[in-house]
């Protein structure tokens, strides 16, 4: 008997074989699609693409499909997002036509090419000193406009009960959000000269990030089964920091803000990390990560999926690791289904895996090619798997 989406998620994250692996298609800013691919796809089904943003985010350029392009994906999860701060929504659709878009934390995004956001303002990219942190002026993570809507949406998620509950908090992840402070060169350069600035800046901003967390938890309640976070780690060819490094100076922060979590939901902990990050997988594992994503296969150790679930796959569960490097975006739909095939055989035994691209599918990947990563994920990751 074919299981609901949300009994099929449950299974997979208990290590333990459902029907076939979960999709997670369309759902957070780190599984999304952009929106040209997003309004081709829909235009080869002949739907109606609606015009929403994930977070009403339009510079970020991530679609938020609509219910019938979900289910025609054979999305498993649902989506439940803050909100910007009214405020800062209302001063971005106010600003005129082609200024950067500032956010809330006083960082934003400038117009690289028409339509085209890039960051690019960096407020603190000066700073070098504990008296700059003091005297920033912090964005107020009590406004209760960021959280209005997430009681309502997780409860009617919950009262249909057919589908996993998927809680994104935007970029509530301390190195990326001190990226988006400071650039990353002039922080990763902090993290090695001033280290004391570095670690009171993350810290700092962890804070806010628990302090908002707190109160979409608690809006949430009951109602969700995964809480994304992370923070990018790594590139293709290594580590953006030593293991040393991440171990002594941000690895405590991390654990202090998934134990904060975890005090509140019993809503397993999907963290986000780009890159060649095999060399922190059991920090992640112990520090109590439950789903790594997004599996980049194209950087490192990363790429040996049989290596990665035989050291790791009882104690995590991947989603990712469909290649949005050559594959989607150059393979033909019968060389998408290969692969997809490949890390479905790779990854699936047992439960424990859920297709997904790696990061945010991309303006150069056909429609074509997302319907054949979905399908084959339909076809070829039904339990019991075959070689």
């Amino acid at each position: 008997m074919p299981m609901t989406p949300r009994e099929r998620v449950l299974a997979t994250l208990a290590h333990e074989e459902p029907d076939r692996v979960p999709i997670v298609v369309g759902v957070s800013n780190a599984t999304g699609i952009k929106a040209r691919p997003y309004r081709e796809l829909a235009g080869l089904l002949g739907v109606d693409p609606g015009d929403a943003y994930i977070y009403d985010w339009p510079e970020l350029g991530t679609a938020l499909p609509t219910e019938a392009v979900l289910r025609r994906l054979g999305t498993d999860v649902r989506p439940v997002l803050d909100a910007f701060p009214a405020a800062t929504l209302r001063r971005n659709r106010e600003r005129p036509a082609h200024d950067p878009f500032i956010d809330d934390w006083g960082s934003g995004q400038v117009e690289i090419s028409d339509g085209h956001w890039f960051p690019g303002v960096h407020p603190m990219r000066e700073a070098d000193t504990l008296d700059a942190i003091e005297r920033y002026p912090w964005p107020d993570m009590d406004d209760p406009s960021r959280v209005a809507h997430v009681r309502a949406a997780a409860a009617a998620l919950a009262a249909d009960g057919q589908y996993a509950i998927m809680a994104t908090p935007w970029l509530l992840f301390p190195l990326e959000r001190a990226f988006a402070m400071q650039g990353m060169d002039s922080f990763l350069a902090n993290l090695a000269m001033e280290p004391e600035f570095a670690v009171a800046l993350l810290q700092r901003i962890a804070d806010l990030c628990r302090r908002l967390m707190g109160h979409f938890l608690a809006e949430l309640g009951p109602n969700v089964d995964i809480i994304k976070i992370g923070d990018d780690l790594g590139s293709e060819q290594s580590l953006l920091m030593s293991p040393a490094m991440y171990r002594r100076l941000l690895k405590p922060i991390h654990a202090e803000y998934i134990a904060f979590i975890k005090e509140r939901t019993t809503a397993k902990v999907f963290f986000h990390t780009d890159g060649d990050v095999f060399d922190l997988l059991d920090d992640l594992v112990e520090i109590g990560v439950d789903i790594v994503n997004p599996v980049q296969t194209s950087a490192g150790r990363m790429s040996d999926l049989a290596g990665l679930k035989r050291r790791y796959g009882d104690r995590v569960t991947f989603c990712g690791a469909i290649d949005t490097k050559q594959v989607l975006p150059h393979g033909t739909p019968s060389e998408v289904r290969a692969e997809v095939g490949r890390v479905v055989r790779a990854l699936g035994p047992g439960g424990g895996y859920m297709v997904a691209a790696v990061h945010t599918i991309m303006d150069d990947v056909p429609a074509e090619n997302i319907l054949a990563m979905v399908d084959a994920a339909q076809e070829l990751g039904r339990y019991p798997l075959r070689d």
